[in-house]
């Protein structure tokens, strides 16, 4: 039932181009984002973990996603917003962007245009509860831990391969790989 009000909640969001917040079951934002495709269509990527990076890096976890704030924008100005509107959350409580957006130009942050509360009030009570809550939070940092060791297996790899290419060393053995 959840997911039939969340994606009906989604289809009635903005899809002008522009930046939106995607807000946690305590009203505060998660995640400041920008779509020049529609933000509809940028919102649901990330609700249903496709094509999402901030999903596929363990960034957020869509569970706790129950709003969603919208600012259509003209495209020539959406990443001075939403850097704007980035400083502006993150100075509360830090976002879980992967990155700090830059902003060439200052520019005042204003409410949003439009407000989609994206999980139904009975369900928002439901995971509010610290003993449905808490159990999936920690999954989540499970599955984050998961990526990490992942990701430093990955780069610990390419470290090793960068330290034989520059030292010349045979990645098998200790030989020197460089003709002479």
């Amino acid at each position: 039932m959840s997911q039939i009000f969340r994606a009906n909640a989604v289809r009635s969001l903005t899809n002008e181009v522009g930046v939106y917040a995607l807000v946690d079951l305590d009203g505060a934002p998660l995640y400041v984002g920008q779509s020049v495709d529609g933000i509809r269509n940028r919102v649901r990527r990330h609700l249903t973990s496709a094509r999402s990076d901030i999903i596929a890096n363990r960034q957020i976890d869509p569970w706790e996603v129950a709003e969603v704030w919208a600012w259509p924008q003209q495209r020539s100005d959406i990443n001075a917003l939403e850097a704007a509107l980035f400083t502006y959350y993150d100075s509360s409580r830090t976002l879980m962007n992967g990155s700090i957006p830059a902003s060439p130009n200052p520019t005042p942050v204003r409410p949003p245009d439009q407000k989609v509360v994206v999980l139904s009030e009975e369900d928002r009570h439901i995971r509010l509860n610290p003993a449905v809550r808490l159990p999936r939070q920690i999954e989540h940092y499970n599955r984050l831990v998961d990526y990490i060791l992942t990701v430093r297996a990955h780069y610990e790899r390419l470290s090793r391969y960068h330290e034989q290419f520059l030292t010349g060393r045979d990645p098998i053995g200790s030989e020197d790989v460089h003709e002479e």
